[in-house]
């Protein structure tokens, strides 16, 4: 079947391949199939072998199925993530199979057929590999592959795809992923005995070979091949995309986006927080300015696993990119109040007694002329893959079009026994699902099933965190801890440098996508800003604002100048006023509340020689909190007060510590490492406090993040003292 490539790439490396077992073997075509988005989206589509294996039982040689476990990704999944299952069982299941009205029983027989102590649960989609009588199948949903199956004249297009490519691949009408769709399959194939492929009406398609190497080449194959056949189709048929341009691109896109980004995203969040993703990447524009944008955003996707992340269908904002941007709120409102309408009315004419609950009816895809796509979900990682959809959904679309003819089609090749052509949607050639099948997989039981075996979400989930002055000390250890929590987390920092290291440990915990570096320098709005917008950009909007950053003067002769009693004051208060100040535009915006924590010191109520600069600025931050609390309601505004602080601390530079441990009469030799001079301190005002134990970066993070958490929901204008029991730091 091999033939020449024009768009993708033959990645498979004979020596490679000749060092690995059969499951081996599956696991690296997974992986390059995986690789690239235009074969499979990510977690989409399967990959199977049957396998020659030794029964650990009997020690007999059985033929098993291998097969991509469920909510498995194929670029990433590893040998332990296939399922195994004996082939003889699983085909001894269709003896029972009592029809399609009740083939939901038919997958909880898949656990008995587990080959080994596997705990991998096998997918929905295990009979569609099964019931193949082929060594090894892939089942993906290539968007060349899904625009062709999404085609009102599709069938057609396909067999003259045949004749010019010298292929046989046959037809089978929509039927939802199940055990009636793999007896489908398997009925078609034994009819149709030198088929090379099946194209699943509005879904994907199906290909195999007799090896691993041979399958891998037959699927990249067609999938190029129906590439090349639709791109010849779009030259001959000489019209734009999507009925051409209605409007046209902003200049200024990227900015109003900023600006608009956490009015959307407090919109999306009223039933339960989300982070947002925006793209303005040139296939998405050219989409959301066309003459049928809005037509076709709402007749929704086509393939499951497209509408399984985006929804039925997207919002689409109908705004006119020539007029003023302040029009947009207005829009927004009205459109959501709409959407939100007819997903009710969508869920209550589809719904059984036994369906789930009605999920959060906000959308998850939001497109707007001029400005491009913004999308949302529980997690950054989340939110792009759900754009990721989208973008594939609209070059399904694309295709589709590419593929119109002059014809017009009666009887659409996607109705069969599951739905009749009058239920299917059409715009020019492009066929969406009938909303009462994409219901039936939206509120699928065994998707329900699949979302509850998901593990729990972390107590910071969901929430955007700025914390200022993360490059060391308390603010490193709450940038990581947050990071532990589940929180996005943004780290700013003068050192960006330091911000970058630090970031780069978050992302160790939560995943690249969750961290991010920005320099900042809180005494300048203009930096304030810079970071509060890129924290905007990259996850749309803010939850939790956390500011460690503060300076202690200090000069070897002793004495404070009035520039440094001037920039104590500028740091240390009128600064966290400005970031406060700042930070409350996006809090506003949102709508949903926030909480903010800012750090003072035990100097703020204990009055001592030597640090008078330091300790009015805390007292005056102390009293800010209060001031903030009261002025920025109901979004939440608290502080701690911890006392010194040495571990980790840039306000303690080793010249300093050597200064205080001869003031306090400390011996220590100038061999000793910061560290060790550092614990030395540490220890000494540890003596002062009820506990004797030093004050640690973690136990401020934890009481920080406390305030911040959803562990503290009414308490503001609070300061929690973390110094160990200083008797003079006592309030009176």
């Amino acid at each position: 079947m091999a033939g020449t490539l024009r768009f993708l790439e033959d990645k498979w490396d004979e020596k490679l391949a000749a060092t690995l077992d059969e499951p081996e073997l599956l696991r690296y075509r997974s992986n390059l199939l995986g690789s690239d988005l235009r074969i499979t989206n990510f977690g989409g589509g399967n990959t199977s072998s049957k396998i020659e294996m030794i029964d650990p039982v009997d020690e007999t040689k059985k033929n098993v199925l291998w097969v991509k476990g469920s909510g498995g990704d194929l670029g990433s999944i590893k040998r332990e993530g296939f399922a195994t299952l004996y082939q003889d069982r699983l085909l001894a299941i269709e003896r029972i199979y009592p029809g399609v009205e009740r083939e939901d029983e038919m997958v909880a027989l898949y656990a008995l057929c587990t080959f080994g102590a596997n705990p991998v649960v096998a997918s929905i989609d295990t009979p569609l590999h099964g019931f193949l009588p082929f060594p090894h199948v892939d089942h993906l949903h290539p968007d060349w592959g899904i625009a062709l199956a999404a085609s009102a004249n599709g069938k057609t297009r396909m067999e003259e795809f045949n004749a010019e490519f010298g292929h046989k691949l046959v037809w089978l009408p929509w039927q939802r992923p199940g055990f009636e769709l793999g007896m489908m399959m398997k009925r078609i194939v034994a009819e149709t005995p030198d088929c090379d492929g099946i194209v699943l009406g509005g879904h994907g398609i199906f290909t195999w070979g007799d090896t691993q190497r041979e399958c891998y080449l037959n699927t990249i194959t067609v999938i190029d091949q129906i590439g090349q056949f639709i791109e010849k189709h779009h030259i001959r048929r000489g019209k734009p995309h999507f009925g051409g341009p209605r409007d046209a691109a902003r200049e200024d896109r990227k900015k109003i986006a900023s600006g608009l980004f956490p009015v959307l995203r407090g919109a999306m969040s009223l039933k339960q927080r989300l982070i947002g993703n925006y793209v303005d990447q040139e296939d998405v524009l050219t989409f959301v300015n066309s003459t049928l944008a809005r037509e076709l955003a709402h007749l929704g996707t086509s393939c499951p696993d497209h509408f399984i992340r985006t929804k039925i269908r997207p919002m689409f904002v109908p705004w006119d990119p020539k007029g003023d941007e302040k029009e947009l709120h207005e829009l927004i409102e009205a459109a959501l109040e709409q959407y939100r309408k007819e997903y009710g009315e969508y869920y209550k004419a589809h719904a059984l007694p036994d369906s789930p609950a009605l999920r959060d009816a906000s959308p998850a895809v939001v497109l707007i002329p001029g400005l491009g796509m913004f999308t949302f979900g529980k997690n950054r990682t989340e939110a792009r893959l759900v754009g990721e959809f989208y973008t594939n959904a609209i070059h399904v679309m694309q295709g589709a079009g590419s593929l119109a003819g002059e014809v017009a089609i009666s009887d659409l090749p996607q109705a069969g026994p599951a739905a009749s052509t009058d239920q299917f949607g059409k715009c020019e050639n492009y066929i969406a699902l009938p909303p009462s099948e994409a219901f039936r997989i939206e509120y699928w039981a065994l998707e329900e099933a699949k979302l509850r075996r998901q593990p729990a979400e972390k107590e910071l989930s969901r929430r955007v965190a700025l914390v200022v002055g993360s490059g060391s000390g308390i603010g490193r250890e709450v940038a990581l801890l947050a990071s532990q929590h589940g929180a996005a987390v943004v780290v700013a920092d003068r050192d960006f440098a330091s911000a970058q290291t630090v970031t780069a440990e978050c992302q160790k915990i939560a995943g690249k996508e969750m961290a991010l570096a920005v320099a900042i320098d809180i005494t300048k709005r203009e930096t304030i800003q810079a970071a509060l917008e890129a924290t905007v950009h990259s996850f749309g909007g803010l939850d939790l604002l956390i500011n460690t950053a503060a300076i202690f003067p200090s000069a070897t002769d002793g004495l404070i100048t009035d520039a440094m009693w001037a920039s104590t004051l500028e740091i240390n208060v009128t600064a966290n006023y400005k970031l406060c100040d700042e930070a409350a535009k996006i809090f506003k915006a949102q709508g949903i509340g926030g909480s903010i924590v800012l750090t003072s010191s035990a100097n703020a109520v204990v009055a001592k020689h030597g640090s008078e600069a330091y300790d009015v600025s805390k007292a005056a931050l102390s009293h800010l909190v209060r001031e903030l609390a009261v002025g920025m309601a109901p979004v939440r505004v608290n502080g701690i007060a911890p006392a010194t602080v040495v571990k980790g601390s840039t306000m303690f530079p080793r010249d300093r510590v050597k200064a205080s441990l001869t003031k306090y009469g400390i011996e220590f030799a100038d061999t000793e490492s910061d560290d060790e001079l550092r614990n030395k301190l540490a220890a000494y005002y540890a003596k002062r406090t009820l506990t004797h134990i030093p004050i640690d970066p973690r136990d401020c993070a934890e009481a920080i993040l406390f305030l911040a958490g959803p562990k503290a929901p009414v308490t503001t204008g609070h300061m929690i003292p973390v110094d160990g029991g200083l008797v003079e730091a006592y309030l009176r």
